[in-house]
Order: C-alpha cells, then sequence, then structure tokens
C-alpha cells in the first residue's frame, strides 16, 4: 500500500511552496494583521491564476477537474504560509457544498463564478456561542426567504455567495444565497487572527434557494472541510517547527548553540513527534476524502483533533524556543499562534471534533 502522494502531486506541493514563499506571504499575513484590508487581494488574484481555487472543480464547470489529494497538498503550503485569502471560505466549504448537494442549475450559475474567483464563498453556520446542532439551529427559511444571523462566518465581510444552515420547519438543511440578494446586513468581527476576517451576518427575508441536503449533508460538509482544514494545520505546524530548529541551531549561550541544550532538544522531539503523527493522519483523512471512503467521519475527526494538537504544540513552543525574542511583536511566532487558535475554532472546537471521534468509533464498534 502506497502511502506517499504521487510525483506529480508532490511536485505540484512544491510549486505552491515556491510561489507563496516568493509571494513572501507570511509578510502579507502581518500587513494585514496590522493594516485596514481584510485580506490580501494581489496574492488572491495570483493564487486564482495559479488555478488553486479550481483544483477540485469539475471542468465542465470551469475548473481543472483534479482530485482532493492535489488540493490537500495545496492547503498544507497555504498553512505553512498563512496566506491571508479567503481560500479556505470559498474552496473547502462553499465550492465544495455546491458540487455535492447543488443541482445543475446552482451548479452552472455559481461554481465558474468560484472557479475564477469572480465568487468569494463563506459559509453561515455558528449563531451563538455553543456548538451547533439540528434542534438549536434557529435561522428559518419559509417562502422561499431566509431570516436570522449568523455569527463568527469567516470571510463574511468580502464574500458575495453564502452557504447557509437554516430549519425549514422538517429539518436543518443547506441554503444558498447571492451576496447581492436583500436583505443582508453584514458586521465586521474582531478575532485573534485578523489576518482572516470574520464577520455576522443578519439575513431578514432574504432570498435563497435550497440544496438538496438534510443534517446529516452538513455534517458531511464539515468531514470533508475537516481533512482540508487539517491539511492547513499540518503545514503551520511544520512551519513552527522548522522555525523553532533553525533559532536554535543559530542562537549561541554560553559559548554553544542552545540547540545542543537538552531542554531544547526535548522541545523539537516533542513538536516532531506531534508533526509526523498528525501527518500519518492527515493521510489518513486525504485517502477517505479522495476515495469518499465510508470512514470519513473517523478519519475526518482523527486528523481534525492530531492536526489541531500538533498545531498548538508546535506554535507554543516555537514562541519558548525563541526565548523572550519569540514574545515580541517583531517576530513572526505570534502570527501562527495567532493562526492556530483561530483554525482551532473554524468548524467546531477540538472537543466537539474529540465527541465526532468517540461517536464513530462507536458506531463502528455497532456494525
Amino acid at each position: 500500500m502506497n502511502f506517499e502522494f504521487s510525483a506529480d502531486q508532490m511536485q505540484l506541493k512544491d510549486i505552491a511552496r515556491k510561489f507563496l514563499e516568493k509571494e513572501e506571504s507570511v509578510k502579507r499575513a502581518r500587513k494585514v494583521l496590522e493594516g485596514e484590508e481584510s485580506f490580501d487581494q494581489d496574492l488572491w488574484a495570483q493564487i486564482i491564476d495559479m488555478g488553486f481555487t479550481a483544483t477540485a472543480i469539475p471542468e465542465e464547470y470551469g475548473g481543472l477537474g483534479l482530485g482532493y489529494l492535489e488540493l490537500c497538498v495545496i492547503a498544507e503550503e497555504l498553512g505553512r504560509s498563512l496566506a491571508p485569502t479567503p481560500f479556505s471560505s470559498s474552496v473547502y466549504l462553499a465550492s465544495e457544498a455546491i458540487i455535492n448537494f447543488g443541482d445543475e442549475s446552482q451548479k452552472q450559475s455559481f461554481l465558474p463564478g468560484l472557479a475564477t474567483g469572480e465568487k468569494i464563498g463563506a459559509f453561515a453556520h455558528n449563531e451563538t456561542n455553543t456548538s451547533p446542532t439540528e434542534a438549536n439551529i434557529s435561522c428559518s427559511f419559509t417562502g422561499g426567504a431566509l431570516s436570522g444571523t449568523k455569527i463568527a462566518v469567516a470571510d463574511g465581510d468580502v464574500a458575495n455567495t453564502f452557504i447557509v444552515t437554516a430549519n425549514n420547519g422538517t429539518g436543518v438543511s443547506l441554503y444558498l444565497v447571492d451576496g447581492s440578494a436583500d436583505g443582508i446586513q453584514i458586521e465586521p468581527q474582531s478575532t485573534l487572527d485578523p489576518s482572516r476576517s470574520h464577520a455576522s451576518i443578519t439575513f431578514t427575508n432574504t432570498p435563497a434557494t435550497e440544496l438538496k441536503s438534510d443534517w446529516s449533508d452538513v455534517l458531511c460538509l464539515l468531514d470533508r472541510a475537516a481533512v482540508l482544514f487539517s491539511f492547513e494545520q499540518l503545514g503551520g505546524a511544520e512551519a513552527c517547527m522548522d522555525m523553532a530548529k533553525e533559532y536554535a541551531m543559530g542562537r549561541y549561550a554560553f559559548g554553544r548553540s542552545i540547540a545542543s541544550f537538552q531542554a531544547i532538544k526535548h522541545k523539537l522531539a516533542d513538536m516532531f513527534i506531534a508533526v509526523e503523527l498528525a501527518r500519518s493522519n492527515c493521510y489518513y483523512g486525504a485517502w477517505a476524502l479522495s476515495t469518499d471512503a465510508p470512514e470519513l467521519p473517523t478519519a475526518a475527526a482523527t486528523c481534525r483533533v492530531s492536526a489541531s494538537q500538533a498545531f498548538h504544540e508546535c506554535s507554543k513552543e516555537n514562541i519558548q524556543t525563541h526565548g523572550g525574542m519569540g514574545f515580541t511583536w517583531e517576530f513572526d511566532c505570534h502570527l501562527y499562534y495567532r493562526r492556530c487558535r483561530q483554525l482551532a475554532a473554524n468548524i467546531g472546537s477540538q472537543s466537539i471534533w474529540k465527541d465526532k471521534l468517540i461517536g464513530s468509533l462507536e458506531r463502528a464498534n455497532q456494525i
């Protein structure tokens, strides 16, 4: 059994890494964090030109028609570089919802624009500080219109296409909303990582069309997105480990590199173990996503939990390895820690995904 990506996929990964390094994506993230812009529009335009947004969209809808393994390696490099763009919201969530649950008319109307970046998607799901469930979704769909408020919508202030969860009286489904429709009020929200903008969105009798879905499809969409978010977290974790290693080898104290001190060795070793454990679980998730395997819920929860833990471990220990310098604004350590915390909460906290993992394992044992 082959547990590695193909030569073509590794070449794509290398191309993405070199491109993002050349464009100094980390510096761009800092610029967005310190400035007034919601995302880096120039980098976003170049990502679109590279064809990354069209990776998994079928060719008949203007995409490249590649597989999810290709999208996974791109996600890893975007995470490594802290790319300050609405890629995840538009590609992992909005595009995926329409590909999997949209009818032909909806696909023809929205997927070409998402492939070219003309449309930017966002997933409006959270309504309170508690985890959304089928029972507590209060946003309603009646007579072809949505009403309700969603909070902490990633990239909600820059999106022009929304995928919204709402209750239609018989259950919760996914709904597609054009950002130009009437009755949409958007209010930006502050978060720990301003390089990825968030907003609260109020829909008031806003025209919407229903995707062929129910609550189980909402969970499926989150599982699919979790694998891709996990690869972003994996890329960020590895970048933190590399930063810590490079600094430790070049920083001298008492006439020797601090990398030779046992305490630093232990930190780097723990970071390496966390990254490699997350990598193996992410590969499991990539296989399940690319083959649409029945194990996807288990694989998604597994890689989500391990990647969240790895990114937290590595971003935290990267700061510690840098010592007092690591806590300063001028160093990039805090940029990764901010992104770590933001990604860990984006589609549900680690505790939620642990519960999902336990539940999926229990169901598997009952079969």
